[in-house]
């Protein structure tokens, strides 16, 4: 089987559950998998004022826009349960149903801000106030929309910094791209920028040649702009 690389996020300090989750289920299906965090998460700590205007019941809409948006919103915010809640995104419905949170609206099809506002409840907002709960220089798309800018909020609950680079892995990575075909898995733009800086030609010269597995068209995009055609 192909060997495939998965790179993920992680938080900081915290056991690397996803990854070993997907790991687990790589290995199941036969593949040499090699875990290589290219992303670690860390929360912002919010103040006491940022606190008081991102309490998600003030809000007629809450959406998270990941599973890390739950985990950093949670660890300093209250739970939703008066406003409606939405999540971006399968991974992230699951986080905020394993917390006993009821999911409102999921975007079918796509997982990404577009697909959650072409939903019916989004349609029209006016009148409504939207709190968006996001990691920091995430998209602006959910915040700056006709309908929700009137009444909405943006709240940065997480950062990404790029993970220390694993040498074994970098090791692993630069052998299995070397004797056969190597199949990357990244999860987001910023994952595949960490990894490419991580791991640079003159460490694993075959990187760009391994085929690219992505969640959607806008990471693939973004990986033609980072790592060239050939990626």
């Amino acid at each position: 089987m192909t060997p495939a690389l998965e790179g993920h996020h992680r938080r900081r300090h915290a056991p690397r559950a996803a990854g070993g989750a997907i790991l687990a289920l790589l290995q199941d299906a036969g593949a040499a998998a090699i875990l290589l965090p290219a992303i670690e998460i860390e929360p912002i700590e919010l103040d006491a004022p940022s606190r008081a205007c991102l309490a998600p019941d003030d809000f007629d809409w809450t959406i998270y826009t990941s599973a890390n948006a739950v985990d950093g919103s949670l660890q300093q915010l209250p739970p939703p349960s008066r406003t409606r809640v939405a999540a971006i995104g399968r991974a992230t419905a699951r986080a905020l149903g394993e917390r006993s949170i009821r999911v409102d609206a999921v975007p079918q099809g796509t997982s990404d801000s577009e697909g959650l506002l072409a939903l019916a409840p989004f349609a029209d907002l006016r009148g409504q106030r939207v709190l968006v709960l996001k990691g920091a220089g995430g998209r602006t798309l959910l915040r700056e929309s006709s309908p929700a800018r009137r009444g909405g909020r943006g709240g940065e609950v997480y950062r990404r910094r790029p993970a220390a680079a694993d040498p074994a892995a970098l090791q692993a990575l630069r052998a299995a791209s070397s004797s056969t075909r190597l199949v990357v898995a990244v999860t987001s733009s910023e994952v595949l920028g960490a990894l490419l800086d991580s791991a640079p030609d003159d460490r694993v010269p075959r990187l760009r040649d391994a085929t690219l597995l992505v969640p959607g068209e806008r990471v693939a995009t973004a990986a033609v702009v980072l790592a060239g055609a050939g990626l």
